[in-house]
C-alpha cells in the first residue's frame, strides 16, 4: 500500500466527498418532499394527480437511475433544455428516491389504526390537521426505519452520478487508477471515504428510529 500516494490525492478524495455529500442532502430532501406530495394527494384523494403519482412511482422505481440520468444529461438538449451535471444528478436522485419516500410513508399511513383519525376528528380537528397533527407524526415514527434505508440507498447511490462527468468519489477514484494504475490505493480511500459518509449517518438515524419509536 503507497501510503504517499494516498496522502498525495487526500485533497481530492475530500473535495469529492464533500460533492457526495452535497448530493446526497440535496436529493435526499427533495425526495422526501416528492414523497410528502405523493402521500399527501393520496391521503386528501385528489384522483386525478394521485393516478398521475401513481404511474410516477411505478416508473421511478422500474427505471434504473444510471437510465433516468442518461436522459437527463444527454437526451433532453435535443428538445432545447439544458442542465449542467450537478442538477441532472440533483433531479435524477430526487425523481428516483422520491417514489421510495412516498411508499414508506404510505405504509407508515396505512399502519395507523383508523380509531386514530376518528378520534381527530371528534376532537374537531378539519382534515388537514388531523393530518398535520395526528396522522403524519405517527407515520413518520412507523415509517422511520424504511426512510433511513431509502436515505442510505440515496447515499450509495450517487456512486452513479460520475457517468455524467461529476467529480465525485467514484470518479476521482477511476480516473487516479486510470492515470497511476493504483488501483489498490484508490479503491481503499474510496471505501474509507463511503464509510466516513454512511457510518456516521447510519448510527444518526438509528438514534432517530429510536426517538421516534415512542412517538
Amino acid at each position: 500500500m503507497d501510503f504517499d500516494f494516498l496522502i498525495k490525492f487526500a485533497p481530492m478524495f475530500l473535495q469529492a466527498t464533500w460533492l457526495t455529500l452535497k448530493l446526497a442532502i440535496y436529493g435526499v430532501f427533495f425526495a422526501f418532499l416528492v414523497g410528502l406530495f405523493c402521500v399527501v394527494i393520496s391521503f386528501f384523494k385528489f384522483k386525478l394527480i394521485d393516478k398521475i403519482c401513481k404511474i410516477y412511482i411505478e416508473f421511478s422505481r422500474n427505471t434504473p437511475l444510471l437510465i433516468q440520468l442518461f436522459f437527463l444529461y444527454y437526451a433532453l438538449p435535443e428538445f432545447g433544455i439544458h442542465l449542467d451535471s450537478f442538477a441532472c444528478a440533483i433531479i435524477g436522485l430526487s425523481f428516483l428516491g422520491g417514489s421510495y419516500m412516498a411508499e414508506s410513508l404510505r405504509a407508515g399511513i396505512e399502519a395507523i389504526k383508523k380509531q386514530q383519525y376518528e378520534s381527530g376528528l371528534s376532537l374537531g380537528l378539519n382534515k388537514w390537521q388531523n393530518f398535520r397533527y395526528v396522522i403524519l407524526p405517527q407515520a413518520l415514527g412507523i415509517a422511520m426505519p424504511s426512510i433511513s434505508a431509502n436515505i442510505i440507498f440515496l447515499l450509495k447511490e450517487t456512486s452513479v452520478v460520475s457517468i455524467i462527468a461529476l467529480a465525485d468519489l467514484v470518479y476521482v477514484a477511476k480516473d487516479l487508477i486510470g492515470l497511476y494504475y493504483k488501483s489498490n490505493e484508490a479503491l481503499f480511500a474510496l471505501v474509507v471515504c463511503y464509510l466516513i459518509l454512511i457510518l456516521p449517518l447510519s448510527l444518526i438515524l438509528n438514534r432517530i428510529e429510536k426517538r421516534l419509536s415512542y412517538v
